[in-house]
C-alpha cells in the first residue's frame, strides 16, 4: 500500500520491449536502497523490482499493466514519480492508494494561479469511475484533493513544493496521466450497484 506522497523522482534510463512485456530502467536517489521483489510506485503503478546496481533500478510492466496506464507513452529521459511501500508503522500523510491504476486521463487545461497551478483532467465514462468535491484522487502516484468534479472531469490544485518536486512541473496539456480513484469511493459505488 502506498499513500500518494511522493517521495522522489527518477529518470527512465532504458526500455526494452519483451515479448509483450516493457522492461523499465530508472535512475534515482533511492534505487541504491532498493531490493529485488520490493514494491515500488512508479507514476502510482505499483511494480516490482526486478534489478538494481548502485543508481539505478529495473521493473517490469506486463501487458495489462501497458494497456491501463501511460508506461506505453514513456520515453528516455522522462521524469516518474517515486514512491516506496508505506512501512506498518508509518503515517499515512495522503490517502490509501493501492497502485492499481483504474485508467488514465488528459490533462486538458493548466493554469498558472500566480502561486499555484490547476490542472484539469478529461476521461473516459466507460469504466463507471467517479470523484466527488473534495475527495481524494491520485493523480501520476501524488496524493490530491478534487476542487472541481464533474461528469468526466476534474481538477486539482498543486502547491509550489508539489509542482517542484513531483513530474508536473513537466506536465502539459494533452499528455496523460494515471488515475487510481479512491478505493472507499469505488467500494460505495459497487455496493449500491449490487443492491440495485
Amino acid at each position: 500500500m502506498f499513500t500518494g506522497i511522493i517521495e522522489t523522482t527518477g529518470e527512465i534510463t532504458a526500455l526494452i520491449n519483451r515479448d509483450n512485456n516493457l522492461e523499465i530502467t530508472v535512475s534515482s536517489v533511492i534505487s541504491k536502497e532498493l531490493s529485488i521483489d520490493q514494491s515500488v510506485s512508479h507514476n502510482g503503478i505499483c511494480l516490482t523490482v526486478v534489478k538494481c546496481t548502485d543508481n539505478s533500478h529495473t521493473v517490469t510492466a506486463i501487458a495489462e499493466t501497458l494497456r491501463k496506464t501511460n508506461l506505453g507513452f514513456l520515453n528516455v529521459g522522462d521524469i516518474v514519480n517515486l514512491e516506496r511501500s508505506m512501512p506498518a508503522n508509518g503515517r499515512l500523510d495522503g490517502h490509501i492508494v493501492q497502485g492499481h491504476v483504474d485508467q488514465i486521463a488528459k490533462c486538458i487545461d493548466k493554469v498558472d494561479e500566480g502561486g499555484s497551478w490547476v490542472f484539469t483532467f478529461e476521461y473516459d465514462l466507460q469504466n463507471d469511475n467517479l470523484t466527488v468535491e473534495k475527495g481524494s484522487i491520485c493523480v501520476n502516484g501524488t496524493s490530491l484533493t478534487v476542487v472541481n468534479s464533474q461528469m468526466n472531469q476534474f481538477s486539482v490544485a498543486i502547491i509550489p513544493y508539489t509542482y517542484t518536486y513531483t513530474n508536473f512541473h513537466k506536465l502539459s496539456v494533452g499528455d496523460y496521466v494515471n488515475i487510481e480513484f479512491d478505493i472507499i469511493g469505488k467500494y460505495v459505488a459497487r455496493l449500491l450497484q449490487l443492491r440495485g
